[in-house]
């Protein structure tokens, strides 16, 4: 089984936004720079940008200095919101076949773990609906200051 990283790509594609676009005078926030920081193509970034761009929390501005923006500062973009943006997969899924219904578990498993997955995901959602874009990259900066000060 793989864990669907969508999510992380978001954020690391939201977090490296807010960081490149501190200051003034900076080259275009192209797919392909972003796309140096993820280490992968070009391509699967800009499928997810289209994906926050259709969610309002990115904009594009094409031309010859064109390039992507956050659409609101980092502070205003929850966890929440990226996750929200993605297409909509469970976070848990249920078995692949359907389990014997005539066994005492596998005629109730699906409905007992259906709450149970409920919970987990309200929970998980106000989790991520307390943290930032601003808050990962404050974090992901304050790592990179210790791990440099060890070398």
């Amino acid at each position: 089984m793989s864990a669907n990283s969508r999510m992380s790509l978001a954020v690391h594609i939201l977090t490296w936004l807010a960081y490149d676009r501190r200051g003034t005078d900076k080259e275009v926030a192209t797919s392909q720079r972003i796309a140096t920081s993820v280490n992968t193509n070009p391509v699967v970034i800009r499928r997810c940008l289209g994906q926050l761009k259709d969610a309002g929390l990115v904009e594009v501005t094409h031309g010859r200095n064109g390039g992507w923006n956050l659409a609101r500062p980092a502070e205003k973009i929850s966890l929440l919101n990226v996750y929200q943006a993605l297409p909509e997969e469970p976070i848990f899924g249920m078995h692949a076949s359907d389990p014997n219904a005539e066994c005492y578990v596998g005629f109730g498993i699906q409905h007992a773990l259906g709450q149970v997955y409920q919970e987990a995901t309200e929970a998980l959602c106000r989790s991520l609906s307390a943290t930032t874009v601003a808050d990962v990259l404050r974090d992901t900066l304050a790592f990179h200051s210790v791990s440099a000060g060890a070398r």
